[in-house]
Formats: structure tokens, sequence, C-alpha cells
């Protein structure tokens, strides 16, 4: 079985490069998909259709518009790692956690021991929490072939 991983969550690290890099070094039988990570097209994703005037209005087209990739890929995957960084407020990751806590779909969170406490819900419907990309290799490791 080839396992489909979704990486969601804060997009200023490479902490997926470096998830993406160990299971592949470990030979592990995954597959990983995320949201579009790149900041200035992730906010134009509505533009397509008419930018409008208002930024709630243009927010909300775009938020609709990447709810699209967003709510496939997640139905999609088999285990979700949803990554909080210390930078900024990851609503949309939160958002995600959520969306797979309700179907189901079991997620390791990633982030840093100074955010339990505001992540405690989060972290409480998740399967794993871990600290580091290293951290979430072994679980994926273990998950998908039991080593």
């Amino acid at each position: 079985m080839i396992w489909t991983v979704y990486l969601s969550g804060e997009i200023h690290t490479d902490w997926r490069e470096q998830i993406q890099a160990g299971a592949e070094a470990a030979g592990l039988p995954v597959e990983f998909t995320a949201p579009v990570t790149h900041h200035e097209s992730s906010d134009a994703a509505g533009d397509m259709l008419g930018k409008p005037d208002v930024p709630f209005w243009r927010d909300h087209q775009s938020a609709k518009v990447n709810g699209i990739r967003t709510k496939t890929l997640l139905e999609q995957c088999d285990v979700a790692v949803i990554r909080f960084g210390d930078k900024y407020k990851q609503w949309n990751a939160a958002f995600d956690a959520g969306y797979c806590a309700a179907m189901g779909t079991p997620y390791i969170t990633l982030h840093d021991e100074d955010i339990i406490h505001p992540l405690k819900e989060v972290d409480a419907a998740a399967m794993a929490w871990a600290q580091t990309p290293e951290q979430v290799v072994e679980v994926l490791k273990y998950v998908t072939s039991a080593r």
C-alpha cells in the first residue's frame, strides 16, 4: 500500500522538504500532497474570477477556490501532518485539523512545546504530537511498515 500524506500548515520554513527527504531516505511507501504554499498565489487564487474591490470578498473568493484543493486532498489522504509555526497564527491549519477530526482522518500535529496550551483541543484529537520533522518521519516509518 502506498500511503498518501497531506502536509498542512505553516509555509515559511522547510519542514515539508525535511519530512519528504526523510521519508525518501527511509524508503517509506508514501506520497505527499499539500496546499498551495506560495503565499501570493494562494491569496490570489480567486482573482481569475474577477478581483473584488473589498478585501473581504477577495479573501472569501480565494478561500473558496483554495478550498477545492484542500477539501479534495484532505478527503483523499490516509494521514495528515499539521504544522503550527511560531511566527503566524495558522487558522487554516487549525481548520484542517478540525476537518480531519470530523472525518475521522488521523493526523499528527507538529509544533513546539511553547504552544501546547493554545492547541490543546487540536492536540487532543491528534493521533500524535511531534516536535520535529524527524519525529514525524519516525511515526510514518512505524505506521507504514511497522519498523
